[in-house]
């Protein structure tokens, strides 16, 4: 995300930390005791069942300070999801029960959980044991970025980590990543916000979350150049740099790989329509081992030196395939134009 944008987007949600749960949250909790459920107060794990009738989904955003958590959150608002922010774990469960009791009107929930809860923040763990107890279907969106990117974002609206505490940016940085590794181990769809736009954010939600019915698998398909670094949100990386690069074809350097006399030179060379068969044929079983544990999402990165014509020409070719095989596909071209 651009360094602006992104502190905006997180800005309403960062000036909350010191009110706890919103007011119409606590009201959400208030409903809670007049229905006879037990609320945790943070400190334990709530103990209630989720009534029968329209269990709604539930997706949590979590991530990074930074990295556009408020951004995603208010896109999924926009799809009309109820969204609740910085509400502490333990009271998840309490929400799921709510939305069941709303006779159909919540059927979408999106909770925001992030290290602003501090003491909050360690009941995630139960909460999510809690929701699987009770069969309820659960999503994790996480919000990435690096380290660098996170740093000129703090730095430029001149606001210290929430965790940072005396020391540096780069400590509460540290700190956070820590604290949230095993949650994004966990997350069903990681989102690399380093050189995203609130925009281009946005139409990642958009893409993952619109729509009336859900997909059995979506991809992302992301070409990339080495010397830019990996994408940290891949799944799969996959190396064009076994095939000759057009860079030096005179006539073919000027163009990317969306060009059709370059994706011809491409896949011309030996070896590149037998690999594409084949990663193809690879990807089908990886789909289909995705789709049995549950993973709904996944990122395919394409790279090759600079990005600009391989690996751009190889992934227009794989997310073709893809989408002819029933596969929801978005293709993003992560360093086209950079040189």
């Amino acid at each position: 995300m651009s360094e602006n944008d992104a502190h905006e987007a997180e800005r309403p949600a960062q000036a909350q930390e010191d009110h706890g749960v919103p007011a119409a949250d606590r009201t959400e909790q208030e409903a809670a005791h007049e229905d006879g459920a037990h609320v945790g107060t943070g400190t334990e794990t709530v103990t209630t069942a989720v009534p029968d009738g329209v269990i709604p989904e539930l997706v949590i955003i979590s991530g990074m300070s930074g990295a556009g958590r408020s951004t995603a959150a208010k896109c999924l608002e926009d799809l009309g999801w109820f969204v609740v922010d910085n509400l502490p774990p333990a009271l998840i469960p309490t929400m799921v029960e709510l939305g069941a009791r709303s006779q159909g009107n919540v059927a979408r929930i999106a909770v925001v959980v992030d290290v602003r809860g501090r003491r909050f923040f360690d009941n995630l763990r139960e909460s999510l044991a809690d929701l699987e107890a009770k069969h309820v279907t659960r999503r994790i969106v996480f919000l990435e970025s690096s380290d660098e990117a996170l740093v000129r974002r703090f730095e430029s609206v001149r606001r210290p980590h929430p965790l940072q505490g005396d020391g540096r940016i780069v400590d509460g940085i540290a700190a956070e990543r820590e604290l949230l590794r095993e949650l994004r181990g966990d997350a069903d769809l990681v989102i690399d916000t380093s050189s995203l736009n609130v925009h281009e954010l946005r139409a990642k939600m958009d893409a993952q979350f619109a729509g009336d019915e859900e997909p059995e698998l979506r991809a992302t398909v992301m070409s990339f150049g080495f010397k830019y670094g990996l994408p940290v949100d891949a799944d799969l990386v996959v190396d064009m740099r076994f095939l000759p690069n057009p860079h030096w074809v005179p006539e073919l350097r000027p163009f990317t790989g969306l060009n059709e006399e370059v994706s011809a030179y491409v896949f011309n060379q030996p070896g590149a329509k037998e690999f594409l068969d084949r990663y193809t044929e690879l990807l089908q079983l990886i789909a289909a081992g995705y789709r049995r544990e549950g993973k709904r999402y996944v990122t395919i990165a394409v790279g090759c030196t600079g990005g600009k014509h391989r690996s751009v020409a190889t992934s227009e070719k794989l997310a073709a395939r893809l989408a002819s095989q029933g596969v929801e596909t978005v293709i993003v071209h992560r360093d086209m134009g950079r040189e």
